[in-house]
């Protein structure tokens, strides 16, 4: 029988902290999944690791290999190959609790159904903490922008979808020479066609090393102008607020200083407020530019 639920993992030379994974899903309370590892071109040990692993037959593991495309790519090829119902990204420097597959599918199957477009549950740091804020009581349902824009939910927090959605949203699109395109992309237009079963129950444990790109966003964005500028026009276009369109707005005019793109103002969503926003953008591409700081933050 098919399982319900797909936990995948993108990795790239993470064979020294990937095994926390591993052991935490050979642990799961619950056996109705299957592990798909994306090595999106790892020089490591990886692939030996992992054949070891299935050789062992303690957790079911579909490995893929494909050449370095960056985190954006590595899911596209998860979502590309996906076939159960539902699926959840566990980072390689990530783990689940040992009754987190369980809560998961206990919990879709006494809740949910295609008006939903999955759950949203807590991260917590490896000792317990939750990141950020829980999910607001007395609802059962919302869109991961309302939550952030309406009931001010902090932090991250960890996304389970139904696959049919994660396959009928467009691809990260890639840019040659970039590595990285804002995994909130495909948030954003499945958060168009319904809501999140919100579930107040820890489902990942996190932890933030230092060779990670929640830990070198700035990195990230003076490397990957084109693939930041391509979300923020997304991101702006449905931003739920105008507070939240004007930051996109910024963001979008920095990344467009940095690519040289004369036209940004006409291929904007948002044009007026694209207008205003050129000097704080400008002062933005400034500060990216020189500054070294890195800014904790899971994902963009």
């Amino acid at each position: 029988m098919k399982p319900i639920l797909t936990v995948f993992t993108p990795t790239f030379n993470r064979a020294y902290t990937l095994h926390l994974c591993y052991e935490s899903l050979k642990r799961q309370t619950c056996k109705d999944f299957e592990w798909l590892i994306i090595d999106d071109g790892s020089t490591d040990n990886t692939m030996e690791l992992v054949d070891s692993w299935i050789a062992e037959g303690g957790v079911k593991i579909n490995y893929v290999y494909q050449q370095n495309q960056g985190m954006h790519g590595a899911h596209n090829k998860a979502y590309e190959l996906i076939k159960t119902e539902l699926n959840v990204c566990i980072d390689s420097d990530d783990f689940m609790p040992d009754d987190g597959v369980e809560k998961i599918i206990s919990f879709w199957k006494e809740n949910g159904s295609k008006h939903f477009a999955g759950i949203i549950g807590l991260d917590a740091k490896k000792n317990g903490q939750i990141i950020g804020t829980p999910l607001p009581s007395g609802i059962n349902a919302e869109k991961l922008s309302n939550l952030h824009g309406k009931y001010k939910v902090k932090g991250d927090k960890k996304l389970v979808y139904r696959t049919e959605l994660t396959k009928k949203v467009p691809p990260y699109p890639t840019f040659a020479g970039e590595k990285y395109c804002p995994l909130s992309y495909k948030y954003i237009l499945i958060d168009q066609e319904c809501p999140l079963l919100l579930l107040n129950e820890v489902l990942c444990h996190v932890e933030y090393l230092d060779d990670g790109s929640s830990l070198n966003i700035i990195n990230q964005y003076k490397k990957n102008p084109l693939g930041f500028s391509f979300f923020r026009k997304t991101a702006m276009k449905f931003a739920p607020t105008l507070k939240s369109k004007f930051r996109e707005c910024i963001h979008y005019v920095s990344s467009n200083i940095m690519i040289k793109n004369i036209k940004f103002i006409i291929e904007s969503p948002c044009k007026l407020m694209t207008i205003i926003a050129i000097p704080f953008g400008a002062a933005l591409y400034f500060y990216i530019k020189k500054t070294s700081k890195v800014t904790v933050l899971k994902s963009d």
